[in-house]
């Protein structure tokens, strides 16, 4: 049951831009057992390759999620009513040492494990998902819907084996993701060879190129979605330059073409009734952003888009 002490204010009494800014203007409050979902900004951009800027997205989607509002749009799910929702502050990191910083996040995340607590991570850039995953699929490996524009797949960046081009490598090698329940979504762009995804379909990864997916589209995405990944434990990682960057260009790596916010937000809304236990949104980098700042508006969005399907998944357990 939800403690009414959690919910945060109603926007149409206290102003947006009153107080200090939190995700989705929840409670920022120390972790304990009696929180179900934390939202936790994990500010590391040590593991890129070409622009920074990424450890300042926590910051920039806090004061953009502002925005949002108390009850779901179309499914009317009401996430603070189901389930006690919390900001959690952000995940330790050393802003001077990557190979610390990656086990200051997977103990930060195992504690959130030990207390039953769900994660929705703010990155930071996509080398996160390693050491959460590692964290919090300690039970055995779990399903994964991964989108990106990048299959970050590969053994090693310039001689690097833990960074935003390996994290899927690593998990299925480390047996944290199931392939069988992997869906990789929006792969584009150009490539450093040709068999730059090959790893993931050997692996037996459902992967759905944005040609695919232009070409099939986006229900029928989702019939493959909902089929490969089931109703069981999952994980959400959302690589913002999977969007199109027309409408998220700040981003480090950005391609040409990509899904939409819109049909990004279809996409996590049919994973309603799937055990989703944890997620982040990665490479937003608000340097990059337009004066709108448009791209850490559209990861609050999809932020509270996943914070409903997981308050529906814990209410349907109680």
């Amino acid at each position: 049951m939800a403690n009414p002490f959690y919910e945060p204010p109603d926007a149409s009494v206290v102003p947006r831009f009153a107080d200090v800014a939190t995700f989705m203007r929840t409670k920022r409050v120390d972790m304990s057992a009696e929180i179900d979902i934390g939202l936790v900004g994990v500010p590391f951009d040590i593991g890129l390759n070409y622009r920074g800027g990424p450890r300042e997205a926590p910051g920039a989607i806090r004061h953009s999620s502002r925005l949002i509002r108390q009850v779901h749009q179309t499914s009317g799910i009401e996430p603070y009513k189901l389930c006690n929702i919390a900001d959690l502050g952000d995940a330790p990191i050393n802003p001077m040492n990557k190979d610390i910083s990656i086990q200051q996040i997977e103990d930060f995340f195992a504690r959130l494990k030990s207390e039953s607590i769900r994660p929705i991570a703010i990155g930071g850039d996509h080398t996160i998902p390693t050491p959460i995953l590692r964290g919090i699929a300690s039970d055995g490996p779990v399903g994964i819907l991964h989108v990106d524009a990048h299959a970050d797949t590969l053994d090693e960046f310039a001689g690097d084996k833990v960074n935003h081009a390996t994290f899927m490598r690593r998990a299925h090698e480390e047996k944290l993701i199931d392939p069988a329940r992997t869906v990789q979504l929006g792969l584009r762009g150009s490539r450093f060879s040709r068999n730059d995804i090959q790893y993931g379909i050997d692996a037996g990864f459902t992967v759905i190129t944005f040609e695919d997916y232009e070409d099939m589209g986006r229900a029928e995405a989702i019939k493959i979605i909902n089929k490969v990944i089931g109703t069981g434990n999952t994980y959400v990682s959302i690589d913002i330059d999977g969007l199109d960057p027309s409408h998220c260009p700040g981003t480090p790596v950005p391609e040409i073409g990509g899904i939409t916010p819109r049909d990004m937000q279809v996409i996590i809304r049919s994973l309603q009734g799937t055990d989703v236990i944890g997620a982040d949104i990665s490479e937003v980098a608000p340097c990059y952003d337009n004066a709108s700042g448009m791209t850490a508006i559209v990861a609050a969005n999809l932020m509270f888009e996943l914070a409903c399907i997981m308050a529906f998944a814990i209410a349907a357990q109680d």
